[in-house]
């Protein structure tokens, strides 16, 4: 266990005499994935890369992350609400508490958060846009780890949920937790509208209407040598990441230049 850099696991004798230059907050939702993973599959991997983030920063850079508890609160589409055990979780409730930890974190000194997310129904730029007005002295990078790196570079048949992608990095963490046998194909439906297909406009997509299995993406082809791949090169990049936020003592020192306080 990573005590020093996994509070899942950790504890304050561990904790107490180290230092942390970047926090790092996984963040998912709890909703089906297919017929095969878990329905905290989004909050499980996204801590489980940041973990392994950690570690790399750790060892290859000399930099210490910790890595906070796994956020399982996820905004969802139309016709997931209706499914079983399915939890929306709106703007607002994230919102609450994104801000309830940032405010406790802040208290304690720290300035540099990095949200690793897990759900494509988050997204959390407007909420760090608010959060910079309260904390101008902090800084608040977030993104989702399965688009850090092309998927078509490691994945055949990859899609957007409970697919190829998400059922072989499971399976590389924790296959005790997947069912491929109990899979459905992930077929899927998109929309009518041309415009919508084309991306001139958004709407959200209705899950009743465009898969039968709440997966969208065939995961039959997933392995764990696939997912093991990808998810060591995407905590790689993050460990980048974290290793470039430690070097900057404030949101100023993310700019090549200070142009912009010339506006002023």
């Amino acid at each position: 266990m990573e005590k020093d850099l996994d509070l899942s696991v950790s504890n304050y004798s561990t904790v107490r005499g180290l230092d942390y230059s970047v926090v790092i907050l996984p963040w998912g939702a709890t909703e089906p994935h297919n017929l095969h993973l878990p329905y905290m599959t989004d909050a499980i991997l996204s801590h489980d890369i940041a973990v392994d983030a950690a570690r790399e920063a750790r060892d290859s850079y000399g930099v210490r992350a910790m890595v906070m508890p796994p956020v399982a609160l996820g905004a969802q589409n139309p016709g997931q609400r209706e499914l079983k055990f399915c939890v929306h979780t709106r703007q607002s409730t994230q919102m609450a508490v994104l801000t309830d930890i940032v405010a406790s974190l802040y208290h304690q000194g720290f300035r540099r958060l990095l949200i690793v997310n897990g759900h494509g129904g988050n997204n959390f730029k407007g909420m760090i846009r608010d959060l910079a007005i309260d904390y101008p002295d902090m800084i608040i990078a977030a993104g989702e780890w399965y688009k850090v790196l092309p998927s078509r570079g490691y994945f055949d048949n990859p899609g957007d949920h409970a697919d190829e992608l998400e059922t072989s990095v499971m399976m590389h963490y924790h296959p005790e937790l997947v069912s491929i046998s109990e899979a459905g194909s992930g077929e899927s439906t998109g929309f009518a509208l041309e415009s919508l297909r084309n991306g001139v406009a958004w709407v959200p997509r209705d899950w009743s209407r465009v898969t039968t299995d709440t997966g969208i993406g065939d995961p039959r082809g997933a392995t764990a040598e696939k997912g093991a791949r990808f998810a060591k090169d995407v905590a790689a990049a993050y460990a980048v990441l974290i290793k470039e936020l430690s070097g900057v003592s404030s949101p100023a020192g993310l700019y090549e230049s200070e142009c912009a306080s010339k506006l002023f």
